[in-house]
């Protein structure tokens, strides 16, 4: 991938979390800590001020990176697990990759990736976490939708989050009252995807 098209992803990314920060903390306030935006930013700005070291990499290594850096800087579970996903899909992907990965190749490593998150968390979508978007996100990926169909597929994941009840996480506690609240992991989780999508989209980000 061009590194053009790389920092790209890292800004939107940033990007995307910094303008909702307040209302990914907002969702976090009713079910949690309160503090999975401020702690979501100061992940993603990590990996942005690296930003020229991570795009002269490879994408396996540069995602392996940036997880790296998310698992150091993001507070609570959500570092482990993004760090996790992003670690993972690097090296599903492969340290002999030269090109932008197919989507064969991209659904394989995305796969292995989310179940990387499972295993780390000892989850499953269906229970309130951001693997309710990224199980979405992938069959929509492996049927071959567009990007835009798959930002559509996010957001839309993490909205249905609401009516579920909490099994993982501090949200777990409150039991029956989880349910009516939108789950920040989600919603942080179809912030970036739709960031990537909308990247991905755009014709000056081809590689």
């Amino acid at each position: 991938m061009a590194r053009l098209a790389q920092a790209a992803l890292i800004e939107a990314a940033a990007a995307a979390v910094a303008a909702h920060a307040e209302e990914l903390s907002e969702l976090d306030r009713a079910i949690g800590d309160g503090d999975h935006g401020l702690n979501m930013q100061r992940g993603l700005d990590a990996v942005r001020a690296k930003q020229s070291t991570l795009v002269a990499l490879p994408l396996p290594q540069l995602l392996r990176q940036a997880g790296m850096e998310l698992v150091l800087k993001v507070g609570g579970a959500s570092g482990p697990l993004y760090g996790t996903l992003l670690m993972a899909l690097g090296q599903a992907l492969g340290p002999a990759l030269d090109a932008p990965p197919d989507r064969a190749h991209l659904t394989a490593a995305l796969r292995q990736a989310v179940d990387a998150v499972k295993a780390r968390g000892r989850s499953d979508a269906g229970q309130k976490t951001l693997l309710d978007v990224l199980d979405p996100v992938h069959a929509a990926l492996a049927r071959g939708a567009t990007a835009a169909e798959i930002r559509a597929v996010a957001l839309e994941a993490a909205e249905a989050t609401k009516p579920l009840r909490a099994q993982r996480g501090r949200a777990s506690f409150l039991g029956e009252r989880s349910i009516g609240h939108v789950d920040p992991g989600a919603r942080s989780c179809a912030l970036l995807v739709a960031a990537v999508a909308d990247v991905l989209e755009a014709p000056e980000s081809a590689p």
